[in-house]
């Protein structure tokens, strides 16, 4: 009977739970949700996605090989941007991550060399780390890359910079609106992508570094209700 009556209660705080992340959901799409700003290609987008490379060092970036951080506490990195590799740590894993062929990378699990059935689960895991991570430390230096799309958006606020990424990498399609300060520095910008089905979502770009480098990485973001931490940043030559 005990037990009965436990599994009731917590099925009826399962429902509830359920039913405010459904009304969560709904408040959030009908305060936030905006459609994808089409903008203008052309001279004027390439000219303001190059005055955001001029405020943010893109020369001292580019000549920056060794990047590290942390994100959220939970994800370590050691990338080393000339050779190609990355070393990600996470609870009790390590993976050396060779970026240029994934089929090279190595695992080690609790201080052994790992190449039991999981090892290419891991390196996945790593890899779709990286991706994820490194775009919320470096995305700005992105915009001119291969497969990149650049339009110029007259906001109410002033020009914004939207890019899409049209191929490559592992969300091809996706799309972010920047929004910058008078100087080019990044202050945000908004999210139409395949992983967030509302539109428009916005996220903070602050607490900007200048590293020994030179090149500017930010140190944290705020997207809705969660802090997006970026700890420990470095970037050297």
């Amino acid at each position: 009977m005990y037990l009965k009556k436990t599994a009731k209660v917590l099925g009826l705080i399962g429902v509830g739970l359920f039913a405010l992340m459904v009304l969560l959901t709904i408040f959030i799409y009908i305060n936030y949700n905006e459609p994808l700003p089409t903008g203008k290609q052309g001279a004027a987008a390439d000219q303001l996605a190059d005055k955001m490379l001029d405020a943010l060092s893109y020369e001292a970036y580019q000549e920056t090989n060794y990047l590290s951080w942390t994100f959220k506490g939970a994800h370590q990195y050691q990338w080393n941007r000339s050779e190609g590799k990355c070393n990600v740590r996470w609870d009790n894993l390590v993976v050396d991550l060779d970026l240029k062929n994934k089929d090279k990378s190595s695992v080690i699990l609790e201080g052994t060399l790992y190449s039991g059935p999981d090892k290419n689960s891991y390196i996945n895991t790593a890899l779709s780390y990286f991706n994820n991570d490194s775009f919320w430390l470096v995305a700005p230096y992105k915009v001119f890359d291969s497969g990149v799309e650049r339009r110029l958006v007259k906001t109410e606020n002033g020009d914004a910079l939207l890019v899409t990424y049209i191929s490559g990498g592992t969300t091809p399609g996706d799309s972010y609106l920047w929004h910058l300060d008078k100087k080019g520095v990044p202050t945000s910008f908004q999210m139409w992508v395949k992983i967030i089905p509302i539109g428009g979502i916005s996220a903070t770009w602050e607490q900007w570094l200048t590293t020994s480098s030179g090149a500017k990485l930010p140190g944290f973001h705020k997207l809705l209700f969660l802090d997006l931490v970026m700890s420990s940043v470095q970037g050297k030559k």
